[in-house]
């Protein structure tokens, strides 16, 4: 016997197999509604590695803030980001010394001390600058004072928010009345950061996938959808106290028209030195830096500045680093050293009623550099307290360390009133080739590169032409030459009888001679070369011109140059 099997019942697979299908596809509904309708209600706040996190503009900074006695306190890091290059922070760790400096102030204070000083007057702190875990640590009460920097501290989440005065910022309003979410990422399914009750109001910091990126009541950011958001006032962060603005040169309508005084051993009589028609400023070399520790020899005449005085002209001395780099290394290294320079120049303008001060610091290492701009910016806010005009030389731009690259002609031209572009040299006393002093097209040039590549704006340029020129001596292959005045060039072609030919290129006359077997060649600095400049000048829109030095004249240049500035176009 045998028992035969039951048959099965004819479609039983098949029935199972669509109620799986069914399932499936009833799960997946569910899911794909759970996916499109049903957010995360997870609060999971952002960790941010620090106790009291800063944010600017919306991004987290790298440096925390400290919070001592209920007043913020920013690290070093945090305001140069806010304030940028053009209001700079100056820390030196060797003597704790901070130094804040604007337009028309300088805030000199020091880590664990209450006193300071601001242009040179007691300024009293509520809580001193420190050092914590290697940063340094400033309290926002001066930089709300000199910057317009504004903090809030939201003591729930311990977030720092930071404010750049002036600043305008979009703020929304949440609808949603069991609160808006602030998400982590642009998704409804992200944690929540931050739940914003309805009509609270949000700082709205962009837009990303269709989201709001946003910072909420308590500081914290993260993404809101729009929906949910609707666009308020404008905030506007209050702006600095406005400082006043300083004009350095107050003859309306006038063009400056400088010519240096070179004094090596003693100065000039004034009687001896004849009339300069037009000449506006006088800028005698009287102040050297003599060491590394500050010290600044001077050899002002008051005599000469009473003559230049009745001659209705300014005088802005002359201050140079005596062209040592060792000695500007040391001096400008240090905060101390470098106010010490700045209250011996205040001393002397203030004893000889100058009416400015032209710094000359050349053959300087690059190592320098912002050691340099440093000292101005220091220098620059106590010298225009006094009524002083600001003016740097600076030469045309080169691949020479010790006498251009230690420039930054951006950061200097940002800081005084005027920058004398030094446009000679071209071919200097060692040049391995005889040529021009300041070819036209050369200088041109120099003055183009300097405006168009640091941003120095062409009304603080002065243009600063030669009044020399050089004897080039050409003799078995071996080139010299030597610095001689427009009078002794005169006299040269007078005796040789010479006929001076124009060399287009160059923009000048020229002439070449033989004697003793050599080759004499001269590019002739008259009035052809200096109307040429002087045109060039106004054509560029610059502040003016300068001349070195007054010593190489020859006496009818200067209402050549008069007439050249003045000349109607």
């Amino acid at each position: 016997m045998y028992t035969r099997a039951p048959r099965r019942r004819k479609g039983g697979g098949a029935w199972y197999t669509m109620l799986f299908l069914l399932f499936i596809a009833a799960a997946m509904g569910v899911w794909f509604i759970y996916m499109k309708f049903i957010p995360n209600q997870h609060i999971a706040v952002p960790d941010y590695g620090m106790e009291h996190p800063i944010t600017y503009q919306g991004e987290i900074m790298d440096q925390g803030a400290f919070i001592q006695n209920d007043e913020v306190m920013l690290p070093i890091s945090a305001l140069q980001k806010a304030l940028g290059p053009d209001e700079p922070v100056y820390y030196e760790a060797e003597t704790g010394s901070i130094i804040l400096t604007t337009t028309n102030k300088v805030l000199r204070l020091k880590t664990d001390a209450l006193t300071a000083e601001l242009n040179q007057k007691p300024y009293e702190l509520h809580i001193a600058a420190q050092t914590k875990d290697d940063a340094v640590y400033i309290p926002i009460t001066p930089l709300e004072e000199l910057y317009g920097l504004k903090t809030e501290y939201k003591a729930d989440s311990g977030i720092v928010i930071l404010l750049q005065a002036g600043e305008s910022i979009q703020q929304g309003k949440a609808l949603k009345s069991k609160g808006s979410a602030i998400r982590t990422k642009t998704s409804i399914h992200s944690p929540i950061a931050e739940k914003v009750p309805q009509g609270e109001t949000v700082r709205i910091w962009g837009e990303e996938h269709g989201w709001l990126f946003v910072q909420g009541p308590q500081g914290q950011l993260g993404y809101m959808q729009k929906s949910n958001v609707e666009l308020a006032s404008i905030e506007k962060v209050p702006q600095a106290a406005k400082e006043e603005a300083f004009i350095p040169w107050k003859v309306l309508g006038s063009k400056i028209n400088l010519t240096w005084e070179a004094v090596y051993d003693k100065n000039p009589t004034p009687d001896s030195i004849g009339t300069l028609k037009g000449v506006n400023v006088v800028s005698p070399t009287w102040f050297e830096l003599q060491d590394g520790q500050g010290t600044i020899k001077g050899k002002a005449d008051p005599a000469y500045v009473r003559w230049a005085h009745d001659q209705g002209m300014q005088v802005w001395a002359l201050f140079s680093n005596g062209f040592e780099p060792d000695q500007t290394t040391e001096a400008l290294a240090k905060a101390d050293t470098r106010f010490k320079m700045i209250r011996q120049l205040l001393a002397f303008a203030q004893t000889y009623h100058l009416q400015g001060i032209n710094i000359d610091f050349e053959n300087v290492r690059t190592s320098d550099k912002a050691n340099l701009v440093q000292f101005v910016r220091e220098l620059t806010p106590l010298l225009h307290e006094q009524g002083l005009v600001v003016s740097i030389d600076v030469t045309p731009k080169s691949n020479s360390e010790l006498w251009s690259l230690f420039l930054d002609r951006s950061a200097l031209g940002h800081t005084v009133d005027y920058m004398m572009v030094m446009a000679y040299d071209e071919h200097w006393a060692s040049s391995p080739e005889a040529g021009s002093v300041a070819s036209l097209g050369w200088t041109a040039s120099a003055v183009k590169r300097i405006i168009e590549e640091d941003g120095v704006s062409a009304n603080k340029i002065i243009l600063s032409m030669p009044l020399y020129t050089r004897i080039w001596t050409e003799q078995n292959g071996k080139v010299t030459s030597k610095a001689v005045g427009m009078d002794k060039v005169k006299d040269i072609i007078a005796s040789k009888k010479l006929t001076p030919k124009l060399d287009v290129a160059a923009g000048q006359n020229y002439v070449e001679y033989k004697e003793n077997g050599a080759l004499n060649r001269i590019w002739i600095e008259d009035a052809l070369s200096i109307q040429s400049r002087v045109k060039l000048m106004r054509e560029l829109g610059l502040a003016g011109v300068a001349t070195w030095n007054r010593s190489f004249q020859t006496s009818s240049i200067w209402p050549v140059i008069d007439e050249a500035i003045n000349k109607r176009p």
